[in-house]
């Protein structure tokens, strides 16, 4: 029997490589998105959820009834629990507020328990879904924490996967990576393989206006009067996360939430893709670099789209959460009436 599989954990990985011809048809080199919506768990998470969990398990940590605690913004989350119904553990997940309803639901419906945290505190205030998240983990007996953050398995998930087949999917011909960085583990790893394989590829990390680690790596200071919030989900941080190594990354770009929305939108028009925000703001953030940087012919640019939009019909596809933010309602881009719906009176 052929592409049959013992459960659904066999279907991590191998995601596809997709030309976008519309989107970035200003920009004269080839560009690839890689959709990582085509893991089973419907984005990029699944790959640390496995490899994390799967490392524990050969290490002796993980018994058969074990607690795995993790702090997310809801894709890690979907895929811990996801791998966690297969292997037969418990899981508790602490989230943010920023973390729509519609995915609550998604991770309750997976058997996951689940703490709502606010986002507009500090890293290290209890109240923050990390503190939360490790306060959970030492009050529950036979726990184990995750903690991509800070997880060097988080690299190495990526290193292991997603570095070699971008690697073998383009022949070795990428010459740019473009990554969104929330704990910087898909970015880092993936970059740290194709270092390995050609230094001279460049690597652009993605960061969201409100988050630190552009400034950081570019300083090597944190500057907290740039933290404000955003609502662009599982892009940048407050915090500097240990799986992030910046000597991979050449450059960053830093996005708005509107402009990210827009591009999310215009690629489900244009290229048939339904990706999550983080897949508008990666091809913002191309667009914006193509603006100061050259690109030749030649070139082949691979972006990494991190999920499926279907996450988030009742935010960034949203006529309503958009007018919400004012973003429809204050456009400057000549995009209102592309997005608005028609209602027929």
């Amino acid at each position: 029997m052929t592409n049959v599989y013992d459960n659904i954990l066999g279907l991590i990985g191998n995601s596809p490589l997709v030309k976008l011809n519309q989107v970035t048809k200003d920009i004269p080199a080839t560009v690839y998105a890689k959709l990582e919506s085509y893991n089973p768990g419907h984005s990029t998470k699944d790959r640390i959820a496995l490899h994390i969990i799967e490392n524990a398990e050969r290490q002796g940590i993980l018994k058969s009834d074990s607690v795995i605690v993790e702090t997310t913004s809801g894709n890690t989350g979907f895929s811990i629990a996801m791998v966690c119904i297969v292997k037969g553990y418990k899981c508790i997940l602490a989230v943010s507020d920023k973390t729509k309803a519609e995915k609550i639901a998604y991770l309750k419906a997976l058997g996951a328990t689940v703490y709502v945290c606010p986002a507009s505190v500090p890293a290290d205030d209890p109240r923050s879904y990390y503190e939360v998240a490790k306060r959970i983990a030492a009050e529950t007996p036979n726990s184990v924490y995750i903690n991509q953050y800070f997880n060097e398995l988080n690299i190495d998930a990526h290193y292991q996967t997603t570095g070699p087949e971008i690697w073998k999917q383009t022949e070795g011909k990428i010459t740019h990576l473009f990554a969104c960085t929330g704990t910087g583990g898909t970015l880092s790893g993936s970059a740290k393989y194709l270092k390995e394989q050609n230094p001279d590829i460049k690597v652009i990390g993605v960061d969201a206006d409100g988050s630190i680690l552009k400034t950081y790596h570019e300083t090597g200071k944190i500057n907290k009067t740039e933290i404000h919030p955003y609502q662009i989900e599982g892009l940048g941080k407050n915090l500097i996360p240990g799986a992030l190594l910046f000597d991979t990354i050449d450059e960053y770009v830093r996005v708005n939430d509107e402009m990210s929305a827009y591009r999310t939108r215009e690629i489900a028009l244009k290229e048939a893709i339904m990706g999550g925000y983080t897949t508008g703001a990666v091809t913002q953030a191309l667009i914006q670099y193509a603006n100061s940087h050259e690109f030749k012919e030649d070139d082949l640019i691979v972006l990494i789209f991190p999920d499926h939009g279907s996450r988030y019909i009742t935010k960034v596809y949203s006529d309503k959460w958009m007018e919400e933010q004012g973003f429809i309602n204050n456009c400057f881009h000549n995009y209102d009436e592309v997005f608005k719906t028609e209602i027929i009176k």
